[in-house]
């Protein structure tokens, strides 16, 4: 899967408005009712990421998960980013 262009990357982005870009990478905050349930969202994102064959970075803050996207073997963001980050946006 080809990296995207920035004019494609700002066009990704307006299907994923909660997820910021950082350089090569997206990410999106979620914050949950506490921390079982933070770790109930993440199985649950661990499932999607097995099922894709694509890992996001993640980050947990008690009640707080951080979700970290860019495709490493392109060296930046490709389609398969933004698939797997609309997919997520769906579990909450």
């Amino acid at each position: 899967m080809p990296k995207l262009k920035l004019a494609e990357i700002k066009s990704a982005l307006d299907q994923v408005p909660a997820w910021r870009r950082r350089g090569q990478t997206i990410a999106r905050t979620f914050e949950l009712k506490d921390f079982p349930e933070a770790i109930k969202f993440v199985n649950k994102v661990a499932v999607l990421a097995e099922k894709a064959w694509h890992h996001p970075d993640i980050d947990i803050r008690w009640n707080k998960v951080t979700l970290v996207l860019t495709t490493h073997e392109q060296g930046g963001l490709t389609e398969k980013d933004f698939l797997l980050a609309q997919k997520f946006d769906r579990l909450v």
